[in-house]
């Protein structure tokens, strides 16, 4: 049976390594990842309802996962805003797709990023979670360049059971996220 190559990584070498680094006591205090989220907030879809659906399109492509509108909650005069109106897209992996995702985000879509010096530490929110930005869909393949009309940036957040920053940055490292060097 088919096992994606970071799940297995987490289950053979990310475990040991953790519970040597930290000391854990219990299996169950190890820290895990629960769930990625990926959502893209499309501001110009006030005037183009169709920029919504490509918005999509191209979140369910990148995913492997259906990905859904997002609505706004409220009326705001000021961005010609009306409650329940499209807004955005997203999609939260879990399991064997998530596990999916963070290979191809690592292995083909980052170093795909010009002038790559790094992803940033500062997107620790204290609770063990890490939201990072990327600026634009085409770093994956997926992603036809011919076909993109508007290049638009998402947020990925990793949801994970760590109990602080240090444990949650620790645990992303070994899973191989790049993240800059603290020496600079």
């Amino acid at each position: 049976m088919y096992s994606p190559r970071l799940k297995d990584k987490y289950k053979n070498s990310i475990t040991n390594n953790l519970k040597e680094k930290f000391g854990y006591k219990n299996v169950m205090e190890i820290p895990k990842l629960v769930k990625i989220s990926v959502n893209q907030g499309i501001g110009a879809a006030v005037a183009d309802k169709k920029l919504v659906d490509t918005g999509v399109a191209e979140l369910t492509t990148i995913a492997g996962q259906k990905a859904v509108a997002t609505y706004s909650r409220k009326d705001i005069s000021n961005f010609k805003l009306r409650s329940k109106m499209p807004i955005g897209c997203k999609v939260t992996l879990r399991k064997d797709n998530m596990y999916e995702f963070l290979d191809r985000l690592i292995s083909i879509a980052l170093p795909r990023v010009r002038d790559f010096q790094g992803i940033s530490d500062k997107g620790f929110d204290g609770r063990g979670n890490y939201t990072m930005g990327v600026s634009e869909q085409l770093i994956f393949p997926e992603i036809d360049i011919d076909k993109v009309n508007n290049i638009k940036g998402f947020n990925i957040t990793f949801v994970t059971t760590a109990k602080n920053d240090v444990e949650c940055l620790e645990l992303l490292k070994e899973f191989g996220l790049p993240f800059k060097n603290q020496n600079n």
